[in-house]
């Protein structure tokens, strides 16, 4: 019979449980509509649970004057949050506190001369909540972007929460032969460094492994991409509905992982669901 084992780190980080529990409270408690700034988190099942609730998704604060409106955990731009709080009844701060700690990082190498480079994805929300603390910042998302840059004098990198410490490095070592001073602040989440070495040390003895998280979330696809290089039996998957029995014919050792926006209950239903096809 096949072991099922799940990541010794996985699912939902403390940003996001934080983020859920002030979405439900706010649905449960509040007596005018509630609305949340993009995506609440990168998980399409979650938000579909959220608006089945009445929490409905609005792109701009202007959808949601008058009501109660939560920011997003990959944080919004200034701007953004003025307009809420100059609009909305009320408005709840869900940004993920590790993502607070990059705009602060920004804006301090910005205000200290250095050009600002952050490390991550060009349109992510997250990448394009930071710009605006620090302004002229340049996004590099690899390291033959980082080559591409014009020689300065300072150099100052932050870094997009849920980016690998390997391509950290990468962009680094190139960067370091473009400037006469670089200062790199590792603003990378805790969490997503150790949901990452959690996953690589099981895809490495997994006959399979099955990566739970919206297709949208970067740190799930970056789970996934990990888990592809030691385990190429490796399945994304949104939730236990995609799974498919023919994925684990002759696996002794079947893994299990999730983003950081995975609910635990969205992992124990995938881990069901693999029970009852083998017959558990």
């Amino acid at each position: 019979m096949a072991r099922i084992v799940i990541a010794s780190e996985a699912g939902a980080c403390y940003g996001v449980e934080r983020a859920l529990q002030m979405v439900e409270h706010a649905a449960d408690e509040a007596t005018g509509p509630v609305h949340t700034l993009g995506p609440l988190i990168h998980n399409p099942r979650v938000v579909s649970d959220l608006a089945a609730r009445g929490v409905t998704v609005v792109s701009n604060p202007e959808e949601a004057a008058g009501g109660t409106l939560l920011l997003r955990t990959h944080g919004v731009t200034p701007d953004e949050e003025a307009r809420a709080r100059s609009l909305c009844s009320e408005v709840l701060d869900a940004t993920c506190p590790f993502v607070k700690k990059v705009h602060l990082a920004a804006r301090r190498l910005a205000d200290e001369g250095y050009q600002v480079v952050v490390v991550g994805e060009k349109g992510h929300p997250e990448v394009e909540a930071t710009l605006p603390h620090a302004p002229g910042a340049i996004v590099v998302g690899t390291a033959e972007e980082a080559e591409a840059l014009a020689p300065c004098k300072k150099l100052g990198v932050v870094v997009q929460t849920t980016q690998s410490r390997a391509r950290l490095a990468d962009v680094v070592s190139l960067l370091l032969s473009k400037a006469e001073e670089v200062r790199v602040m590792n603003t990378i989440c805790e969490a997503t460094s150790g949901h990452q070495g959690a996953c690589a040390e099981l895809a490495a003895r997994a006959d399979v492994m099955v990566v739970i998280g919206g297709r949208i979330s970067a740190n799930t696809t970056r789970l996934a991409e990990i888990s592809r290089g030691l385990c190429p039996a490796t399945h994304h998957i949104e939730g236990a509905d995609e799974v498919l029995p023919e994925w684990f014919e002759g696996a002794d050792v079947i893994g299990i992982t999730a983003g950081a926006s995975t609910p635990a209950s969205q992992i124990e239903a995938v881990r069901g669901a693999i029970q009852e096809m083998l017959g558990a």
